[in-house]
């Protein structure tokens, strides 16, 4: 279990950098770098465990196993990606104890229209606004843990403008949720009117390539935006490397250096907790 929260890490005040993982060994190098908090979205873990993209093709069956194995790789307080919940309320009140049983420190759910998908893609739709505050009460009010921190996600913006995704959060606070994020707004005036629209913390998903600017940390926070999730950062690097890798291999030039490239063996054996086990072998055969 981690030894903090996720909501004690947000309550500091500060633009908290959360990164995105997506398996054990990236969860374990997030904690290892020194971040407070890390970030399981979808998009990622479907992606790296089943070779499929975030448009609905997995539920919470496959994307649990997932979690669960994240969370158990790393102690960090864990913000999960919940999607729309995988149901009406009472299967998202099923998806949060799943989540709060494993461990998980916050979660975030969203107002798609199942299938959902990425939300930086074309052709989202949303569940009526009234559907939507329904799962926000019901998970705030059934929690098991009351520290677990709720996210809520609007991902109306796209399909029926800014000012309904406004009016959208404005519901889903009242709901109870302890922050909001507006998904992909289209440029910096929109992020200006949504930090000075709200009295929670809010949420932005820096992404290159993506629907919106990117700015740097501190601007983010300048404009009251002061959840920054990575969701992709590590990811699209990671498969970049690994592709290059694999060039190279098959090329049969090793036109790449090792030394530049790759994390020494050592330090990999660290990461992945090698001294600790052998600590435990070398204790058990002295008792």
């Amino acid at each position: 279990m981690a030894a903090t929260s996720f909501r004690s890490v947000v309550t500091t005040g500060e633009t908290l950098v959360v990164p995105g993982v997506f398996d054990g060994l990236s969860a374990r190098l997030a904690q290892r770098v020194g971040f407070s908090t890390m970030f399981i979205g979808g998009f990622p873990v479907v992606g790296t465990r089943y070779g499929v993209p975030d448009i609905g093709l997995k539920g919470l069956g496959e994307i649990s196993t997932a979690v669960r194995d994240i969370l158990g790789a790393s102690t960090l307080p864990a913000f999960v990606d919940m999607d729309d919940g995988y149901g009406d309320a009472k299967c998202a009140v099923h998806a949060l104890h799943t989540y709060e049983l494993m461990g998980a420190s916050a979660i975030m759910i969203e107002d798609q229209q199942w299938p959902k998908r990425c939300g930086h893609l074309d052709g989202k739709r949303v569940v009526p606004m009234e559907q939507h505050a329904e799962k926000i009460r019901a998970v705030c009010t059934e929690r098991r843990n009351s520290d677990t921190f709720i996210v809520a996600r609007t991902d109306a913006r796209a399909p029926l403008g800014l000012d309904e995704a406004l009016r959208r959060g404005e519901a889903y606070v009242k709901a109870g949720a302890d922050a909001l994020f507006i998904e992909a707004p289209q440029n910096l005036k929109e992020f200006e009117i949504i930090g000075r629209s709200f009295d929670v913390p809010l949420l932005a998903n820096p992404l290159e390539g993506g629907k919106s600017p990117v700015l740097k940390p501190a601007e983010y926070g300048e404009l009251g935006l002061n959840i920054l999730v990575y969701g992709l950062h590590m990811l699209i690097r990671v498969a970049k490397v690994m592709e290059d890798s694999l060039r190279d291999l098959k090329s049969g030039a090793f036109a790449m250096s090792y030394e530049e490239t790759a994390m020494p063996f050592s330090d990999y054996l660290d990461v992945v907790g090698l001294p600790g086990w052998q600590a435990i072998e070398k204790r058990a055969s002295e008792s």
